[in-house]
């Protein structure tokens, strides 16, 4: 019975496989002349600025400042950082000038570099950086793996700058605001993992260490979710919680990390002005909420089975003209939700309607929309969802309020039931 469970396991791992299922939906290519580089093709990049505008969306909404920094930066940063002596062997490098440089494998001394180049208050604190960086690892042939293992990757990191005093409040916020965020995306089943010090491979004193680590560990626990141990598993510069979601099967993934890190703040001398005048040390979380933008595209993708909600489908609504006179009626309400930033496109295929039904019966879109001459005639449109159902003779402006009711609401819809539930909501 184990063995036959383990199969179909195995079975539904291979039918949901993220590299077969986003080369049938044209959303990716991996290719040989850029191993471990993902090329994202349009309806790709269409699922990656759907996160990436989400992403960008809830960072404001909590009061956190964008920045950009350098992918290229001096050998002397990666020194400074402790990147040159742990981590070297995963970073590319060259030579500008007559000097060393490197390719950047972490964003955080950029962010460093950011914090630095101004004084700061007390009053300033909690400062909230965030960046949606690309950063470069070498990674052998052999460890490369579709979109969850790759050499080029963007990551959605976010660098906070605060008192030892807030730390504490600022973990519990950011762990909140973790959890949220994957249950936005419909990861609803996930635990902690607390990793520490690995006493091969760290920066700073071990009295550093056991504070932070003590910090991290009260957080995970008042969180009242699972808490695994990783002995050893840290980053060389300060331990981490991170979130183990699984997915529709049961698997795990690591997604969002936090850091607690008093090691890189001592090595670049960062300060603050406290409130008695004297210089203090600021604390710096490193916190990402996807991990990276690749890996968590896969992620989603495996999970659904590339049957996203609509808000984050490729194409969201897909029309289909039952012959050409009714087209023109389709395509004018189709530019009504294009106007709205809805991703849509119309079956113009010189296919006969039961294949072009078919066809995108396969697609795996959200909301197939039909036009006869009925719906022409009442101006109305017809839905065919996932599930085969539909609803027939919608008028268009309620058909218009309702799609983006559901996009908006970030629900996943497969049928008429669900459907009609979530514009009742």
């Amino acid at each position: 019975e184990e063995l036959e469970e383990y199969n179909k396991l195995m079975e539904e791992a291979a039918r949901r496989d993220h590299r077969r299922i986003g080369k049938e939906m044209n959303l990716f290519m991996l290719c040989d002349e850029g191993p471990g580089f993902p090329f994202f093709l349009p309806k790709g990049m269409a699922l990656k600025n759907a996160l990436i505008d989400y992403w960008r969306d809830i960072h404001y909404k909590a009061n956190y400042v964008e920045v950009s920094t350098p992918l290229i930066m001096n050998r002397h940063l990666w020194e400074t950082s402790g990147h040159w002596d742990h981590y070297k062997d995963n970073m590319y490098a060259t030579k500008i000038d007559g000097e060393d440089y490197c390719i950047k494998p972490m964003n955080c001394p950029g962010g460093v570099m950011v914090y630095r180049s101004q004084p700061h208050s007390y009053r300033e604190l909690p400062l909230r950086l965030f960046e949606f960086g690309t950063v470069y690892r070498y990674e052998k042939s052999g460890e490369v793996h579709g979109l969850t293992r790759v050499r080029g990757l963007t990551q959605d990191d976010s660098h906070i700058y605060c008192t030892r005093e807030q730390m504490k409040d600022e973990l519990t916020s950011l762990l909140t605001f973790v959890l949220n965020l994957l249950k936005d995306f419909g990861l609803t089943d996930f635990y902690l993992e607390l990793s520490t010090k690995d006493p091969n491979k760290y920066v700073g004193s071990d009295e550093i260490w056991e504070e932070a680590t003590n910090t991290l560990a009260e957080v995970a626990k008042e969180s009242n979710l699972e808490l695994v141990d990783d002995p050893c598993g840290a980053a060389f510069y300060g331990p981490k919680i991170s979130v183990q979601a699984r997915d529709a099967i049961g698997r795990t993934w690591q997604v969002s990390t936090i850091q607690l890190d008093f090691n890189l703040p001592e090595r670049f001398q960062l300060e603050y002005i406290a409130k008695d005048g004297t210089h203090q040390r600021p604390v710096m979380i490193h916190r990402a909420l996807f991990g990276s933008i690749e890996r968590f595209f896969a992620v989603l993708l495996e999970h659904y089975a590339g049957a996203f909600p609509a808000w984050l489908a490729p194409v969201q609504v897909l029309g289909v003209p039952v012959a050409d006179e009714f087209a023109p009626h389709l395509a004018g309400f189709v530019k009504s939700l294009e106007d709205e930033m809805v991703r849509c496109e119309i079956d113009y295929s010189d296919d006969r309607f039961g294949k072009k039904i078919r066809n995108a019966s396969k697609s795996k879109v959200p909301f197939i929309l039909i036009v006869g001459e009925e719906d022409m005639n009442n101006n109305a449109v017809s839905f065919r969802f996932r599930d085969g159902s539909q609803l027939n003779g919608v008028p268009v402006d309620t058909a218009r309020e309702q799609i983006l009711t559901v996009i908006k609401k970030r629900v996943q819809v497969n049928s008429a039931d669900d459907f009609n539930a979530a514009v009742a909501e």
